[in-house]
């Protein structure tokens, strides 16, 4: 059991923000524990996974994807009602008893914020495609056709074809940059914005101490609705790409608009309003990869996002070379006072153990647990959970299903987490189908077989945890890369005052031999493999292909 050094400090009171020093672990909660036997996770599963999270990994924050009332056309990003909680998961009781007991562990509870859309099913929206006179008309964004009836522009959204979808009744189209069923909301509407921000200050309310603010890039609109220029360069390079069709445009108008900013400040002074309680976090999704528009979302003076998120090591290549220009490039894109963020996984990308592998992953836990900044786990890939199998026939996932086969799915990486070798991994009851297959090799990668394994995944997770907690140097300390080691290692200082840490990461699969003679004592704190300790020589210590080592200088 990891000892929580910090378990009686209030949760008002730290060294440093929690945020800061601390590590989100992303529930999706679909897929961590099902307590009712209908093959689906719930909040009451959260809850009786607390001390999990809390005594065996021991992270200080736990993300909760969608739980909100939802036609699940796309598995809880469709709300239908923005203040209650889906009887699927449970109910704000339930909910409220969540929130009291992360907090009496001293860990804290960040939901989703969902503002671009809603639900096609949500009252406002049924409401505003009633008539072109209902008072809500102005609360999603409609337009009339063009001459030949066609949509008013090409936008063409991530999950393909037009972002418009024509309303018989009224006579219009209506904008959805995602799926028809779920219409974008109009933020420049003076009435939609004050009703979202009270969402905002509801769940606030109850206790949440962050929110994560879901496709915030794609927020605002071009006001005229111009058309996006064609893209020749045959990739986006400036975000993510979502397929052929979305990437032959260059996405203008409809995403980075500048007006995000005003509209984050606005969310931002809402948590603000609650700062005096004990401090809250504004984490944003940003799918730009051009670091300076992305670095923006810090606001100037620090007033938008507390944590722009960064999905750089999503989409890097797996190379010591192009990782370190990555976060040398963030560390330089920061504005003065932001801090940085750091993911691997999430619940829209290939597992970090399927995207290059097994042991690779363990160099990359290595990575996200060590690197300044804030880190954002994902549920299962602290025990190196890969990818499950999901036919054409099992799939759930709609942009999976319009996409096809062959292009992308976001299913796979949503499997449920496996506890035990039960039949269903201790997911849900045996003779219960859960709501997406399993995930491979279930006999040895689940919670129970890797806790006794003393090098699993998951215990090296655990010690690198732990380390990362104790030490200032790697919560909150500085980051000075390191030029003096072989192309095939990203080697980086950790430092606070006397508190120093060496890391070292190789990327190759072959044996290579670090010489830094000038760098002065050093004693293995953790190796990828949990088989080294001790005293190392740094003018002459070998790394194994796919081994880290973190090492405390004298």
């Amino acid at each position: 059991m990891i000892e929580r050094e910090d378990r009686d400090r209030p949760l008002e009171s730290s060294e440093r923000l929690w945020w800061q020093a601390g590590v989100i672990y992303q529930v999706y909660p679909r897929s961590f524990q099902d307590t009712d036997g209908d093959g689906v996770g719930d909040l009451r599963g959260v809850i009786e996974r607390l001390d999990y999270l809390d005594d065996t990994l021991g992270i200080d924050a736990i993300w909760l994807s969608p739980f909100f009332p939802s036609p699940m056309r796309d598995f809880g990003y469709d709300i239908a009602d923005y203040t209650d909680v889906d009887p699927l998961f449970g109910d704000l009781a339930t909910f409220d008893e969540l929130v009291a007991e992360a907090h009496a562990r001293n860990m804290r509870i960040i939901i989703d914020y969902v503002p671009n859309h809603c639900s096609d099913q949500h009252p406002w929206f049924v409401e505003a495609r009633s008539s072109r006179e209902s008072a809500k008309r102005d609360w999603f964004i409609w337009a009339d056709p063009k001459p030949d009836g066609s949509p008013p522009n090409n936008w063409i959204g991530p999950f393909g074809g037009s972002t418009w979808e024509w309303d018989e009744p009224t006579g219009q189209y209506y904008l959805h940059i995602f799926l028809p069923e779920q219409p974008d909301l109009n933020w420049r509407n003076p009435d939609l914005r004050a009703e979202m921000l009270d969402v905002l200050r509801f769940w606030l309310a109850r206790g949440v101490d962050g929110v994560r603010i879901d496709a915030l890039h794609n927020v605002m609109k071009d006001p005229h609705l111009r058309d996006n220029p064609e893209n020749h360069a045959g990739h986006l390079g400036t975000h993510r790409t979502h397929g052929l069709e979305f990437d032959r445009q260059q996405h203008l108008h409809e995403f980075d608009h500048d007006d995000n900013h005003e509209v984050a400040r606005a969310m931002r002074a809402v948590l603000d309003e609650f700062e005096a309680e004990r401090p809250r976090v504004a984490i944003g999704e940003l799918h730009i990869f051009d670091l300076d528009r992305w670095a923006r979302y810090y606001g100037e003076g620090l007033d938008e996002l507390h944590l722009p998120f960064n999905f750089g090591l999503l989409n890097t290549p797996w190379e010591a070379g192009r990782v370190r220009a990555l976060v040398d490039a963030i560390e330089a894109a920061i504005p003065p006072g932001g801090w940085p963020n750091y993911v691997l996984g999430n619940h829209d990308e290939p597992r970090i153990a399927t995207r290059v592998g097994v042991d690779e992953a363990r160099v990359g836990m290595m990575l996200l647990l060590t690197l300044r900044g804030t880190p954002t786990l994902y549920y299962g890939d602290e025990l190196g959970v890969r990818d499950a199998t999901v036919s054409i026939e099992q799939m759930r996932d709609p942009w999976g299903i319009r996409m096809g086969e062959a292009q992308f799915s976001r299913d796979p990486a949503r499997a449920s987490m496996p506890w035990d070798d039960s039949p269903n991994g201790g997911f849900c009851p045996a003779g219960v189908e859960p709501w997406l297959p399993l995930a491979p090799d279930l006999a040895t990668t689940n919670v129970v077989a890797q806790a006794a394994d003393p090098r699993s995944m998951l215990n090296l997770t655990r010690a690198l945890l732990r380390l990362r907690r104790a030490s200032p140097a790697l919560s909150v300390g500085d980051y000075r890369a390191l030029d003096a080691v072989p192309p095939d290692v990203f080697g980086f200082l950790r430092e606070a005052g006397e508190d120093r840490y060496l890391v070292l990461l190789s990327f190759a699969r072959r044996t290579v031999t670090i010489e830094l003679p000038e760098a002065g004592q050093a004693a293995i704190a953790v190796s990828t493999a949990l088989d080294r300790e001790g005293p190392a020589d740094l003018a002459n210590l070998t790394l194994r292909g796919n081994e880290g080592l973190v090492l405390q200088l004298a």
